[in-house]
């Protein structure tokens, strides 16, 4: 990419996107096609189709997606698949229609089998059941992925997709319905500390393990994808093989690990409590990040100094939050 090209970030606002946004623009990329969901609504096909030809961008990086944790997955399958697979077909499409010159998707670790073998390996798709609680979405994804592959093999179209792990970072939400673990953990954290209470709730049994990946370093691995020479990007659009690249920090802890590292960066020390009567999720799920690392990318940011940065990013953001939970208790 040169740092003119007209570059579209759908989902600039997101957690990811907004990441990919700031990496840019540090950078010095000057031509960013950004839209609000209120300026270009993704499922909306003719929409979709109408800022590209009259945009005509050249690169797509494909970050916009419904989203959400555990509890918001399994309550609400139906409004995962609907909308993750009405973005991901219309700007895919609208990508082959207006020549965009490469795009990559940003799909999600939950696409692979619940009990492959770790850590997953990019060949390991489609090779076993997927977890039940978040399948409506490791579905949507697993087809944005076929997609690229399809529209690479039919008309030459050079797609990659990205598997990022799970993402913490500023501008994180923090609602305990909907959010992630490692959001849902800091909010819990700071309530508690800011209640004076000794003990902490962490739904499930603390024993499943997960890899984390600050959304920068997810933005500076997606840049490094887009700005491969052409040898090595072709290299990853093998027709045999999905067009796939993990990408991860190559780390993981369990849940109850994640807790107590938490309460150590917010100063504040209780007992955690679990709730096994909550749904734990995958055992584990770390991921392969050889072939990344191959291409001269590794994570950068430590998961204690990652906390810290996203804890001072979002606090103001998150005590108001919880002095507004306190006044209308």
């Amino acid at each position: 990419m040169e740092k003119n090209s007209r570059i579209f970030v759908a989902g600039h606002g997101g957690l990811a996107g907004s990441a990919i946004r700031r990496g840019l623009q540090r950078r010095g990329y000057e031509n960013l096609l950004l839209r609000t969901h209120a300026e270009l609504d993704l499922t909306d096909q003719g929409a979709v189709r109408g800022f590209f030809e009259n945009e005509k961008p050249e690169y797509v990086l494909l970050a916009a997606a419904k989203v959400g944790g555990i509890l918001a997955n399994d309550t609400s399958p139906a409004d995962f698949i609907r909308e993750n697979l009405e973005i991901q077909t219309n700007v895919i499409d609208a990508c082959y229609q207006g020549g965009v010159k490469r795009m990559l998707f940003l799909g999600s670790s939950c696409i692979y089998p619940k009990l492959a073998p770790q850590p997953l390996k990019e060949e390991y798709l489609l090779t076993g059941p997927l977890e039940s609680t978040n399948r409506a979405y490791a579905l949507a994804k697993i087809a944005g992925i076929e997609m690229c592959w399809s529209y690479n093999r039919q008309f030459g179209t050079k797609y990659l997709a990205a598997m990022p792990t799970n993402l913490y970072g500023p501008g994180d939400r923090f609602d305990l319905q909907g959010s992630h673990v490692l959001p849902a953990l800091m909010r819990k954290a700071l309530e508690a500390k800011l209640a004076g209470q000794r003990t902490m709730e962490v739904w499930g049994t603390g024993t499943p393990r997960r890899e984390f990946l600050f959304s920068d370093d997810l933005a500076d691995a997606c840049i490094h994808l887009m700005c491969l020479p052409d040898d090595v990007y072709d290299g990853l659009l093998n027709y045999d093989d999905a067009p796939l690249v993990n990408i991860g920090s190559g780390t993981d802890l369990t849940i109850r690990e994640l807790a107590e590292l938490i309460l150590r960066v917010l100063d504040f020390d209780c007992e955690l409590r679990f709730d096994p009567s909550r749904l734990d999720g995958t055992p584990r799920k770390l991921l392969d990040v050889s072939r990344i690392n191959r291409l001269g990318w590794k994570a950068r940011t430590e998961l204690a100094e990652g906390i810290r940065l996203t804890y001072d990013s979002a606090r103001a953001e998150l005590e108001a939050i919880v002095n507004s939970q306190k006044t209308t208790q």
